[in-house]
């Protein structure tokens, strides 16, 4: 195995650590090194936990606080990762890393082979997998998909949080991209795309379906089950305006890489 797992980790409360301690082993058996890009916030045992199954860590003070401008915690993932000299990245956010290695560990291990195939690979979600999000989630995405097709010709699923890299591949990114907010998403395949070179691809998968659930168990319980949680998590809007505010961010990120007629 020539791929790295290059995984960024935001978790304050300990919420995944229960869950780290059963699937560390999937990954570790998947993946031949582990980095993991961690908020100085995250709780000191999760960090430990990933630390004892070899995975290398980096909390240390970001260039800006948790929850801001996360494109500069990608690409702080990115240099951690090839750190280790391996040829390939598969970089994913660590809740739906740990989700994906727990619900759907062969085809993980199958697509940590498969982002070989290309020097950037995103990783997208089947229809099952897509329609396991909240509607505020759904509805607001398909925007940014649909925009990327108009700009890209592409029509893939560009939101889950996981992607697959070559070291030529990521070290351009590091090299030219200036996205520093969550649009990385859509600006490093089209900036990649503006440099000729690259082969890039899109792959559907089924372990990049909705991980939150796995780290609110209490409240899906109290809510009355997965479905009516679902129903209150989209019942919210101020969930609504910051979903499409994050979706306004994709779209301007991608007008830049319309070419003038």
């Amino acid at each position: 195995m020539n791929t790295v797992l290059a995984a960024t980790l935001h978790d304050p409360a300990g919420r995944m650590l229960k869950q780290a301690r059963r699937v560390l082993p999937v990954l570790k058996e998947i993946f031949p090194a582990i980095t993991v890009r961690a908020s100085q916030s995250t709780d000191a045992n999760i960090l430990a936990a990933f630390t004892a199954a070899g995975a290398q860590i980096d909390s240390r003070p970001a260039q800006a606080p948790d929850g801001q401008k996360l494109g500069l915690v990608r690409y702080a993932a990115l240099t951690l990762a090839l750190q280790t000299h391996k040829p390939f990245i598969l970089y994913c956010d660590g809740d739906r890393a740990l989700h994906w290695a727990e619900q759907y560990p062969e085809e993980l291990a199958r697509v940590a082979e498969q982002v070989s195939e290309y020097d950037f690979t995103v990783l997208g979600r089947t229809e099952r997998a897509f329609q396991t999000h909240p509607a505020v989630q759904r509805d607001t995405e398909r925007i940014i998909n649909r925009v990327f097709h108009l700009v890209s010709g592409w029509e893939w699923d560009v939101g889950a949080g996981a992607r697959g890299l070559s070291r030529q591949a990521a070290e351009a990114i590091l090299g030219g991209s200036r996205d520093e907010n969550l649009s990385t998403d859509v600006s490093w395949p089209l900036y990649l795309h503006t440099l000729n070179g690259f082969r890039l691809g899109h792959l559907l998968t089924e372990g990049l379906e909705f991980e939150t659930p796995d780290r609110h168990v209490n409240e899906v319980a109290d809510a009355g089950g997965l479905e009516a949680w679902l129903e209150q998590f989209s019942a919210d809007p101020q969930r609504w305006l910051e979903r499409l505010e994050l979706a306004g961010g994709h779209l301007r990120a991608m007008l830049q890489f319309i070419q003038p007629s």
